[in-house]
């Protein structure tokens, strides 16, 4: 009987122990806000110490929304600079972008919507995040999707290669107002402007002007110029853009949600259905990527509804940053029913109430991004 009692001890004291590795976010989460958590968490993952900052978010009391650096379509900004000119209590880096000291730095490198306007296109079928803030909570999906804008002149639809970013020989690139107060294309691009869906404007030197209800298209190279000499001013063109479900990878009903605000690409999924799927070779990435460890940047959802966005420090003595293997099996751990990879490395940054709280990696600190995800406190009512 002794030695029943002892077994059946043993088994809820391990029933216990499991419950608190699988949930010690009971623990270690504290409330900042109404329907913000936070932690710190220092773990041992494949043998190597790692510092992580995580955010809970209740997305009925908080919103999220996505803004790029300088609120244009290109340049960079600190994610505290970007959070604190929104009023955000908190907020993460967000997508991958071009990097280097051109005009074109800080060009999203993926699908990236802004307030319901698509100011960049999707590119290798990678997984984003979409949010929708329509009524009185924030909508998430995590999947991957494909864009594909286009421009109508009477009953023809012709593809646009590119939006809001460097033309490149045989594409038609789309300008927006966001963009720019010109292209900052040079002579070799020809363009039209168009202003309440007619031509406005034609111009064989570049840098067109972009008004505030209109757009512009540009040409580079002899076939796609010579398609645009075509027009002519009074022209009606219309833009449109489709949104399509990867073949082979979206699940059924990724379009649940119909009115979609932001959208922010990442790199690669890490969890679909509340199993790990990191779909590294379908989005193009590399293997390398995948399995370095890195600082990195996370989102997720969560089987309680919730939202989570985590930062891992890497590249130092104190913290050796994660692979994505070991990064989607934390969030596994955490409730994770789907997670995608962010921006990291360099760009890593967790800023919360006034504060950045993580420990980027660059020597300068904290780096300028392209864009950010940000949480604001919903108002009581």
């Amino acid at each position: 009987m002794k030695t029943i009692l002892n077994s059946v001890s043993a088994f809820f004291v391990l029933c216990a122990l499991c419950v608190l590795c699988g949930e010690f976010a009971a623990q270690d989460f504290r409330t900042l806000k109404d329907g913000v958590e936070y932690a710190e968490v220092t773990k041992e993952i494949s043998g190597l110490k790692v510092n992580m900052n995580l955010l809970r978010l209740d997305l009925k009391k908080v919103r999220l929304d996505v803004h790029h650096a300088m609120d244009a379509a290109i340049g960079t900004e600190k994610t505290s600079s970007i959070a604190t000119r929104h009023g955000a209590f908190a907020a993460i880096n967000a997508g991958f972008f071009r990097l280097d000291t051109s005009i074109w730095a800080g060009d999203a490198a993926g699908a990236l919507m802004i307030n319901g306007k698509l100011l960049s296109e999707s590119a290798n079928d990678r997984t984003v995040l979409k949010i929708s803030n329509d009524g009185n909570i924030t909508e998430i999906e995590i999947v991957p999707i494909k864009t594909e804008p286009f421009f109508r002149i009477g009953i023809s639809e012709i593809g646009i290669s590119g939006i809001n970013r460097e033309v490149k020989n045989g594409e038609i690139v789309l300008f927006t107002p966001e963009f720019h107060n010109t292209t900052l294309t040079g002579p070799e691009v020809f363009e039209i402007a168009v202003e309440k869906d007619q031509v406005v404007y034609i111009s064989e030197r570049g840098s067109t002007p972009i008004v505030s209800n209109g757009f512009v298209l540009a040409a580079n190279g002899t076939e796609k110029a010579a398609f645009l000499k075509s027009f002519k001013i009074g022209d009606k063109v219309v833009l449109g853009n489709r949104f399509l479900p990867v073949p082979g990878r979206s699940p059924k009903g990724m379009f649940l949600i119909r009115t979609v605000d932001d959208i922010v690409a990442g790199v690669p999924q890490l969890i679909q259905n509340g199993k790990i799927d990191i779909t590294w070779e379908q989005e193009k990435s590399s293997k390398a990527f995948v399995e370095t460890r890195h600082p990195r940047t996370a989102v997720a959802k969560l089987k309680n509804g919730k939202f989570l966005m985590v930062t891992v420090d890497g590249r130092s003595e104190s913290s050796a940053g994660i692979d994505l293997n070991d990064l989607a099996a934390y969030l596994l751990e955490l409730g994770a029913t789907d997670a995608m990879n962010l921006d990291g490395g360099g760009s890593t940054t967790m800023f919360v109430d006034g504060k950045v709280v993580n420990k980027p990696s660059d020597k300068e600190g904290e780096r300028k991004v392209s864009d950010a995800i940000l949480v604001t406190l919903r108002k009581k009512k």
